[in-house]
């Protein structure tokens, strides 16, 4: 800290909360952003409050509605910034990095505008913004630091998110991602494993692999195949229960990694793999480097070697340009990849993305049409992979929050290896986020599995035993059982709007 900073002292039990749109991303920002401000002397408001004393938007850039979902939510908390002269408001993330001066104009109430590449600064923004009474904006334009060496506030204590690399390379027209987020940075292997470690010492059983392109890692570091080393070096890892990793890109996607999955036990047989269309023309257009015949093969690949694995997608309807046969294109590789599940999207115009400014831009009720028809398909295709499932005999480790209706169906709900969400009935002994239960399936949904017979078996871990001591020491009270989790865990797929739309 330079001499012309302030200290930080105004943290002492003033109260934070976080509010985040996005990709998984995004998500492990927000975990930074807690760490930083707990970090700080900021304490965490109750789940729902609107009296937080500072109110930070973590922001996603990729879609038109986060543009209108920020400033309807700093519209709305106008009044109680008014009513209460010492509150602050912040916005940070990929919409903060794009729109740095039209934030303040639009919303002068707010205190501190903070980039992407510069989250560690929120504290000291926050306190120079008290000082000074004047709004603070600050965009680091390059990485100060990896995000990894930053303190954190886990959403959960069973699942964690793990970052590989930051930025991308790629430059489809559609995403403006790259300029927000700047070129892929690798951080060493060492690093990596020595965090995954770390947090399978503290009770952690499931961690996810993040990147932009998270199949790309080794580019910056000179080794096309470190991610396929990655992965096996997370199978030597012992107490890890299960691996997973998001976003791969499809021009990056090697046997390697392929044989790496299928080798590695505590690998998921799960893949996610956005293919955005199925027309090589339009695939082209987004500046997409693999064509339809390429994606398929990968899939066929992979299901050769790991041939209970669930395959996800994203895709977008309505690339400018697009015409009804290069749509018929995008339903039939549908048909063909038979997706368990997919994230469909209309397609939406950024600006600052060269698609913006191509000829073509598709009507909005042409749009719409395609991704109803679009939907209808993949729903009918997921519940007939899902029936598929009935007479199986999956884990499932337990979660938080997965099932909504779970108390009044005295049930609990988690994800399989394959990361299908499974509802199965609660035994009788004491379960845990984080146990894994091994449940007989008997009924399929187009989105969930459901064991509506006995748990065959339940395994107590060390997981369950973190979210135990971390209850515990929420609540203050001693051996908490499971009730109604209400604590998100990590996100397994991309959110629906996130930069995770590859």
């Amino acid at each position: 800290m330079s001499s012309s900073e302030p200290a930080l002292t105004v943290g002492a039990n003033r109260s934070y909360a976080i509010r985040t749109y996005g990709c998984q991303m995004n998500v492990h920002d927000s975990e930074r952003l807690s760490g930083l401000l707990e970090d700080a002397g900021y304490v965490r408001a109750p789940e729902g409050t609107e009296e937080a004393d500072v109110v930070v938007f973590n922001t996603c850039a990729v879609r038109e509605n986060a543009d209108n979902k920020l400033y309807g939510n700093l519209g709305r908390l106008a009044p109680a910034k008014t009513r209460r002269p010492g509150m602050q408001i912040a916005v940070g993330g990929c919409l903060a990095q794009k729109d740095r001066d039209t934030i303040l104009r639009k919303a002068p109430w707010v205190d501190v505008v903070f980039g992407t590449h510069n989250i560690g600064r929120l504290p000291v923004l926050l306190e120079r913004a008290r000082v000074q009474e004047e709004a603070q904006i600050e965009i680091a334009e390059s990485l100060e630091a990896f995000p990894s060496t930053l303190p954190t506030r886990r959403e959960s204590a069973y699942a964690a998110w793990v970052s590989v690399s930051v930025g991308c390379n790629n430059t489809c027209t559609f995403c403006i991602v790259p300029a927000l987020r700047g070129k892929e940075k690798d951080r060493r292997p060492g690093d990596i494993l020595a965090e995954v470690e770390a947090l399978v010492a503290e009770g952690v059983s499931e961690i996810t692999l993040l990147g932009q392109n998270v199949n790309a890692y080794g580019s910056d570091i000179g080794d096309r195949q470190a991610f396929s080393k990655l992965l096996r070096a997370c199978g030597a890892v012992e107490g890890l229960e299960r691996v997973r990793f998001t976003s791969p890109h499809p021009r990056d996607f090697t046997d390697d990694v392929i044989a790496a999955m299928a080798e590695t036990p505590n690998v998921m047989p799960q893949l996610h793999m956005p293919l955005q269309s199925g027309s090589d023309s339009v695939l082209r257009a987004m500046r997409r480097s693999y064509r339809q015949d390429r994606y398929l093969g990968i899939i066929e690949k992979v299901r050769a070697a790991i041939p209970h694995a669930a395959i996800s997608t994203d895709i977008i309807v309505g690339f400018p340009g697009e015409t009804e046969e290069d749509f018929e294109q995008t339903l039939h590789v549908v048909r063909e990849a038979r997706f368990a599940q997919a994230f469909t999207f209309q397609y939406s115009k950024r600006p600052g993305t060269p698609a913006a400014e191509m000829d073509g831009q598709i009507p909005k009720e042409t749009v719409q049409q395609r991704y109803e028809r679009l939907v209808a398909l993949q729903e009918e295709i997921s519940w007939e992979e899902n029936r598929k499932q009935v007479g199986r005999t999956l884990e499932v480790m337990v979660a938080e929050g997965e099932g909504r209706k779970d108390d009044a169906t005295h049930r609990l709900s988690g994800r399989a290896q394959d990361n299908r969400l499974v509802h199965f009935t609660k035994p009788d002994e004491d379960v845990r986020p984080g146990d894994l239960a091994t449940v007989d399936i008997t009924y399929a949904a187009p989105h969930h599995l459901l064991a509506e017979g006995p748990t065959t078996r339940l395994r107590r871990t060390r997981a369950g035993d973190a979210w135990e001591r971390r209850t515990a020491q929420e609540t203050g009270t001693q051996g908490v059982m499971l009730g109604l989790p209400a604590v998100g865990v990590p996100a397994p797929l991309p959110a629906a709007d996130g930069c995770a739309v590859r």
